[in-house]
């Protein structure tokens, strides 16, 4: 591979042919790079000409705590006309900041008097990060008092309606269940800092797991790959 520097644009090639798509199966959290080259390497990705899936700043606005800062009141209304402002805030359940200070007092405060209600989110993708019930209480009694609770944020735990339906996962048994369900959409985002070229649905993911369960993610072996069924 070989990089070339334009100012503050790069292009990368192959045997000659220039680097077109960058996509990163990894590199989604800090314990990823190992060491400055890593760091290094990531920063001259972001500044090539090569598309990236994710750029820095989509890989940001993914994380939880963006998340919760844009479901505050108000900064929806930054991005978005009023009335669109509304109707996606309607679709935000509940999240809160752990920040040091006396908004994040009151939300571990709550969270430690009613865990069941809360699901405790690091800054983290995959599944098997996030900490629910008692959990959430042992572990927030023993950051309260320090900037690592920051890494987090509080989500009212979402309550979706129960099924009976089969789930069919290597090395267990097919039998009829109680399970709950979760709708992803996908979309295809394209721009820069100054302009968005494209920015459309681009399809659907259904995922189902045992009501009693936690954790949904497919690959991590928690929930499994469905279908939709529309209905009057």
């Amino acid at each position: 591979m070989f990089w070339e520097n334009f100012g503050n644009l790069s292009y990368s090639t192959i045997d000659g042919d220039e680097i077109a798509v960058v996509y990163f199966r990894a590199g989604y959290e800090p314990g990823q790079y190992h060491s400055e080259k890593e760091w290094e390497a990531r920063l001259t990705i972001e500044r090539s000409k090569a598309i990236k899936s994710p750029s820095i700043q989509y890989h940001l606005a993914g994380t939880k705590k963006v998340q919760q800062e844009v479901a505050r009141l108000g900064v929806l209304q930054r991005f978005l006309l009023e009335s669109e402002a509304n109707l996606v805030g309607q679709l935000f359940t509940g999240l809160y900041s752990l920040d040091l200070g006396p908004e994040g007092d009151e939300v571990i405060k709550m969270a430690m008097e009613n865990p069941d209600r809360f699901v405790l989110k690091p800054q983290r993708e995959g599944g098997g990060n996030n900490m629910y019930g008692d959990e959430i209480k042992e572990f927030l009694e023993k950051v309260k008092d320090t900037p690592a609770r920051e890494a987090y944020i509080l989500m009212d735990k979402i309550r979706p309606p129960m099924q009976h339906n089969y789930l069919v996962r290597g090395g267990t048994e097919v039998k009829l269940s109680e399970v709950v369900s979760e709708l992803g959409i996908f979309g295809v985002l394209i721009g820069n800092e100054k302009e968005i070229m494209i920015n459309k649905f681009a399809g659907h993911m259904l995922r189902t797991k045992l009501s009693s369960a936690n954790e949904g993610g497919v690959a991590a072996g928690f929930g499994a790959l469905d279908s939709v069924f529309l209905f009057d």
